[in-house]
């Protein structure tokens, strides 16, 4: 097979199986659900069959659900072959990426996934991992689409229309993610409680002038005014797709990633942190090894269940800084969602909304051909506007706001 040619569909060109049955999963699957002129066929699969089943409740029309350990390649591997599906959706866990890429390889699949590798014990965001396939996909004729949620996912097309669209130079892109919404809980995360307390107690990362900045966990922060939502104090974090947009957007001189957190949200986690329960390493307790974050996240809610009580909004965009046509310009390109509208549509809370429909419409851009070429692919790579269109179609309209230069 030539490294430029993609691989047969066959007959099961709109047949996908969906790997994970948690928020995020739920809608992946409700929106599958909604497209069936793209997805005749679906299989919704994971470790636990029983959250596959009450998610398959809630759809409009029938889908398959399926038990499998997305960790055992050859038994995942053995399973693809045997349901031959065009795409796999991979919502489960980060830190299984690898092990479904290679299932992906060998059954002759295509990939997708919202958030890059992650190896258990270390907290760390790299691409590394991810870009060694690119040759092994090339040569299967194969496509891996890399971070189709919306921090990676949306936020890197923002950029990648930004720049085709609205600047000749870009010189600047701070991501802005804001939740406005309100639980009512003393404290809980709005998606998998692991991977978001990781991510937040994690030192701070910037790129600046061809260099990664380094910072103290959340000790940088600005305020920022949010349509719709309104003035929010938000910390820098470092992010995926700070990593990508690197490499991908010429000439960027400087990228950050903010993100808001309540006051109630910073004191729970920095007691959290404090007493060790947010440590990744084993300890022993009472002749039993357990991981503190492992601990922790069995003690707080299921984001899945956030949904019925959350209220308010999310914002999520784009800052973006630069020239057209010789003279100075800053834009501010962003979705807004609304927790409640989610909830009444697809039984989910915003945040797993704003990540589960991009996979979609990634999956969409993939079983349509729009978005279809061998390799590992990061989103910015790719033409922004088809997917742009589809997104606003699939219930996450989007705007740009001219902003003054400073």
């Amino acid at each position: 097979m030539s490294k430029k040619s993609i691989k047969s569909s066959g007959n099961n060109r709109g047949k996908v199986v969906i790997i994970g049955a948690g928020g995020v999963g739920g809608v992946v699957a409700h929106k599958v659900a909604q497209a069936a002129e793209h997805f005749p066929e679906v299989v919704l699969a994971s470790r636990t069959l029983s959250k596959c089943q009450a998610i398959a409740k809630q759809l409009p029309r029938a889908i398959r659900t399926a038990a499998i350990d997305a960790d055992n390649v050859p038994a995942l591997t053995k399973f693809l072959k045997k349901e031959k599906p065009f795409l796999v959706i991979n919502v489960a866990l980060p830190y299984q990426d690898l092990p479904i890429m290679d299932a992906c390889l060998a059954a002759g699949v295509h990939y997708l996934d919202t958030a890059n590798y992650e190896p258990p014990n270390i907290a760390k965001f790299e691409y590394k991992w991810q870009w060694a396939y690119q040759e092994k996909f090339q040569k299967a004729g194969l496509m891996a689409l890399l971070g189709s949620g919306f921090d990676p996912g949306v936020t890197n097309v923002f950029c990648a229309y930004a720049q085709k669209k609205l600047f000749d130079r870009i010189e600047q892109i701070d991501i802005l993610d804001a939740n406005a919404g309100d639980h009512g809980l003393p404290f809980a995360t709005n998606f998998n409680p692991e991977i978001n307390l990781r991510e937040v107690s994690a030192r701070g990362r910037y790129f600046e002038h061809g260099e990664w900045v380094e910072t103290e966990p959340l000790s940088w922060s600005r305020t920022f005014d949010f349509p719709a939502i309104g003035p929010k104090k938000c910390f820098l974090l470092y992010h995926e797709e700070l990593e990508s947009l690197a490499k991908f957007i010429p000439g960027v001189k400087r990228l950050r990633f903010w993100m808001t957190f309540s006051d109630n949200y910073m004191n729970h986690m920095r007691a959290l942190q404090n007493v060790g329960m947010l440590g990744i390493a084993p300890v022993e307790h009472q002749g039993h090894s357990i991981i503190p974050i492992q601990f922790l996240k069995t003690l707080l809610p299921d984001p899945a269940s956030l949904g019925p009580r959350t209220k308010g909004k999310t914002n999520i965009g784009c800052l973006v800084e630069g020239t057209k046509n010789g003279k100075k310009r800053r834009a501010y390109i962003y979705n807004v969602c609304d927790h409640q509208e989610c909830f009444r549509e697809v039984q989910s809370q915003a945040i797993s909304y704003t990540t589960g429909v991009p996979a979609v419409v990634g999956a969409i851009m993939m079983v349509t051909g729009q978005w279809l070429k061998p390799g590992v692919w990061n989103m910015e790579q790719l033409d922004p506007e088809p997917f742009l269109t589809e997104l606003a179609r699939r219930g996450l309209p989007w705007q740009v706001m001219e902003m003054p230069v400073e």
